[in-house]
């Protein structure tokens, strides 16, 4: 299976957020915020690419609807996964290949 690095997922906090939801299944925001140190608008621009992505579903239940909840749908998590496989392969390729020599001191140059 190639996989590709997922454009949307990219980006350092969507990432996190998408590693945190695939840990937990489902997360308040206030958590996800609070664990990145992000505003909450900062948080809120990257859930709504995943969101609009189709990658992260948005509830709110019960009696105190200002409290939003986030899970990643079967998209969001293929993606996820998909996009961390190809981050592994990058790096087992980087690991694998071997590095060049290094350069040789020029004249009149001590090592």
């Amino acid at each position: 299976m190639t996989s590709a690095l997922d454009p949307v997922i990219h980006p350092v906090h969507r990432l996190q957020v998408c590693a945190m939801l695939d840990a937990a299944t489902t997360l308040e925001t206030s958590v996800i915020k609070h664990q990145l140190g992000l505003s909450a608008s900062a948080l809120s621009k990257q859930v709504a690419a995943l969101i609009d992505a189709g990658y992260v579903r948005q509830d709110r239940s019960g009696p105190d609807s200002r409290k939003v909840w986030l899970s990643l749908t079967k998209a969001g998590s293929a993606a996820y996964h998909g996009h961390v496989a190809a981050l592994q392969a990058i790096v087992a390729q980087t690991e694998t290949t071997p590095s060049a020599p290094a350069p040789s001191p020029g004249p009149g140059q001590d090592i």
